[in-house]
């Protein structure tokens, strides 16, 4: 029996508002195999809101396992010129708890909390003449991203496109891919698969990327803007490849969920707390108003770590200001935070705080 459309579904963007990560849910809509053990999970709003983010961020799934709450971040592999569904391309990992859990469990109706997007891995940060898009496994999903927001807002961009896989029934988004590469007239393709398979036959490249098979793949790579993302040795060969070939490393992205390096110049905080008058060397009371619990906290603690402490759970994920997963209102007092993009300037001056990184210079309450 085919299911009936809500006729409520139907809706124009200018009757709808932006998904709130603080307010609304993900309920599933669709499920799809991409390739072995990598499936494709989309979403809609469970309260008709449309997304808005930049193609290339994440986005940090809470996943209900038997265990407890596990926090996965997962980059969007769909494009928000599509604003109404969102969706991530997963790959299942040996051992993996999260990933497996999503591929087991998660079915068209269920529902997921879900905190961003967030990151600033985008071409939008980085407007250029020229792309160069270097991916291996799951890495392809915030090109295949971007690559989508390309192809429906500027077609006509030249982006080269080079994609390594072990196998040829591994390369994620053949398909789409191939006919993308017959509609958009500046993308060049080219696929890089390391050993033959008895499941699919391969006539194309062969082997791993090196300084001999980029310049094959794209010859000029040396004009364009590089974006790269797969597992970090896959990373880390790309960055010398092109740091020995002279490319200009300023035009270089990677993406990571690493903490960043070098760390950022530590804040004196107890110079702030001196201006004003703030006994940082003393544990400091914190309140958790909607938990309706107090604690405090240490010299050198983070609000998260009180927060633990107190037994007040706080989602964090990444837990060096990245994510954002653990955003939450600074209802009083005064913190010193340093992060790494996990949180907007206008969030900042709306009173919210990512507690992973910051740290109380008076007594704070917040809304947790």
């Amino acid at each position: 029996m085919n299911a009936i459309i809500d006729p409520a579904l139907y809706r124009h963007l200018d009757e709808m508002v932006p998904w709130n990560d603080r307010l609304q849910m993900l309920e599933v809509v669709g499920v799809t195999d991409e390739a072995p053990e990598v499936k494709t999970f989309t979403f809609r709003s469970d309260a008709q809101t449309w997304f808005r983010y930049k193609p290339g961020q994440f986005l940090t799934l809470e996943l209900p396992t038997e265990d407890g709450p596990v926090l996965r971040t997962y980059t969007l592999s769909s494009s928000p010129s599509r604003p109404f569904s969102i969706a991530v391309t997963v790959k299942a990992q040996p051992g993996s708890i999260g990933t497996r859990w999503m591929f087991d469990r998660l079915r068209p109706g269920g529902h997921l909390r879900a905190y961003g997007p967030a990151g600033e891995f985008t071409h939008h940060n980085h407007p250029a003449a020229k792309y160069l898009f270097v991916s291996a496994g799951s890495g392809i999903t915030p090109m295949m991203s971007m690559l989508r927001w390309f192809s429906d807002c500027a077609p006509w961009t030249d982006v080269s496109f080079v994609n390594c896989a072990r196998r040829a029934e591994e390369i994620i988004f053949r398909k789409e891919l191939e006919l993308l590469g017959s509609r958009m007239p500046g993308l060049s393709l080219g696929f890089l698969v390391e050993e033959r398979s008895s499941r699919e036959s391969w006539f194309g490249h062969m082997g791993r990327i090196d300084a001999v098979r980029l310049p094959l793949l794209s010859p000029d790579f040396r004009d364009r803007e590089v974006f790269c993302c797969g597992p970090e040795p896959f990373m880390r060969a790309v960055r010398a490849m092109l740091e020995a070939a002279g490319f200009d490393m300023a035009r270089y992205h990677q993406e990571s969920f690493a903490a960043p390096t070098p760390a950022p110049a530590p804040v004196d905080v107890a110079a702030l707390a001196g201006e004003m008058n703030a006994p940082v060397q003393q544990a400091l009371p914190i309140r958790f108003a909607v938990s309706d619990a107090a604690g405090s906290c240490l010299p050198g603690q983070t609000i998260l770590q009180a927060a633990r402490a107190a037994g007040v759970r706080i989602p964090a994920a990444c837990e060096f200001g990245l994510c954002g997963t653990c955003k939450t209102l600074k209802v009083s007092g005064e913190v010193v935070m340093e992060h790494n993009g996990g949180i907007l300037d206008q969030e900042i001056a709306e009173g919210f705080i990512l507690a992973c990184c910051s740290k109380p210079l008076t007594p704070v309450e917040i809304s947790a």
